[in-house]
């Protein structure tokens, strides 16, 4: 018999000190491959009550304005409040940045190189990625997950559309979903903590957020009689932002991921441009296990493979189906081989990545989106993976 368990996933708004730090470290990123497809950028962002810290290693023949990129992320995010000690008119700007070592480059550029044992273009640091993919939900993502970034777009999308006035940027979102072993069969809370205007009265808030983001947005059949809705749990969150927290790039890994259901290498996504495979390769992960799971091979998919920096081969593929396969594992992983090339210059290839595409990942999930420019969200290897197996 089947195992009743909860699993919670979490999610956080664009206004959330570290999702500040992400937007603006993959804004820069943006624009560096805009101009230059083959900049090699590592940025990171430190924010802090009226202060922005941009760091990090970037060589490219761009010149980016990095104190105006700061100012636009801001804006758009939506800290633009006179109330608000983080604006994006009044923020202090610091920039510390460098050029990408030569060490590494060497490593990473495709050319030869004393003690390099490849001309070939190699990893851009050694490390563990994964990919998962699961059956529960239309994107092949886990239900918590995805419920959770459901409701905190919607958050945003009532605070910018100002469809109410009391809303501020700083949020986070947590649902705790009811399984019985695979099977979902219902949800036993949810948890909405939303920064506000001082005015708004806590029951107006609560309201809001239950009957227009919460039960608008989560399926009624797994809203229980019992389903416990815990809103703004503190009573109180108007000190929000980097002005009630510190910020930084590459905090919310597990956000940006599966919720904790797939496992995480531990390297962060945003600010990094595609040579680094804690970026790239994760994303190819992601791109195989959801081609073996709408071939129809397993249910469940997690995709683990590992590098060594400057060194253009995996150094390990594996690939686990919870017990949930439909063929032998062994043919699967074969399969995977056969039909996809891990090789860092090709996984830039196959999911064609030197564009300036990166702002569209960094809020609400890498994972499990709908846009054409998301290639690692598409299906077409089905048929490859079916015939290999």
């Amino acid at each position: 018999m089947s195992r009743s368990y909860i699993f919670s996933s979490e999610s956080v708004g664009e206004g959330h000190p570290d999702k500040v730090c992400d937007t603006i470290s993959d804004a820069i990123l943006d624009a560096c491959l805009a101009v230059d497809p083959t900049s090699r950028v590592a940025c990171e962002v430190y924010a802090k009550s009226n202060v922005v810290v941009v760091g990090g290693e970037i060589t490219t023949s761009a010149k980016p304005d990095y104190t105006t990129l700061v100012r636009e992320s801001i804006r758009e995010i939506g800290y633009t409040h006179d109330d608000d000690v983080f604006h994006a008119d009044k923020v202090f700007v610091m920039n510390i940045i460098t050029a990408q070592s030569p060490d590494i480059a060497q490593g990473v550029d495709a050319r030869a190189a004393d003690g390099k044992e490849t001309a070939e273009q190699g990893a851009g640091d050694q490390g563990l990625m994964f990919g998962f993919a699961c059956n529960e939900t239309p994107e092949l993502m886990p239900a918590p997950v995805m419920f959770a970034h459901r409701l905190g777009r919607a958050l945003t999308h009532k605070r910018k559309s100002g469809a109410v006035d009391w809303l501020r940027p700083d949020a986070k979102t947590q649902v705790s979903v009811i399984y019985e072993g695979h099977k979902i069969i219902g949800i036993s809370n949810v948890v909405i903590s939303t920064q506000h205007a001082e005015s708004v009265s806590h029951e107006t808030i609560r309201s809001f957020l239950i009957e227009e983001v919460i039960r608008k947005e989560i399926p009624a059949d797994l809203l229980r009689p019992e389903t416990q809705f815990l809103i703004n749990p503190t009573g109180r969150f108007v000190i929000g932002g980097p002005q009630g927290d510190t910020g930084l790039t590459g905090r919310k890994i597990i956000v940006d991921s599966y919720g904790g259901m797939g496992r995480h290498g531990g390297g962060a996504f945003s600010g990094k441009d595609p040579s680094k495979v804690d970026r790239s390769a994760a994303y190819m992960g992601r791109y195989v296990a959801k081609n073996v799971v709408a071939a129809g091979l397993a249910d469940r998919c997690e995709v683990q493979f590992a590098y060594a920096i400057g060194h253009p081969e995996p150094v390990s593929i594996h690939v686990n189906t919870f017990g949930t396969n439909h063929v032998d594992e062994e043919r699967i992983e074969h399969a995977v081989s056969k039909v996809f090339s891990f090789r860092p210059a090709e996984i830039v290839r196959q999911l064609d990545l030197l564009r300036p595409i990166y702002s569209k990942t960094t809020n609400y999930g890498h994972f499990g989106k709908d846009d054409p420019d998301i290639t690692w969200e598409r299906i077409d290897r089905v048929e490859a993976l079916k015939a290999a197996v």
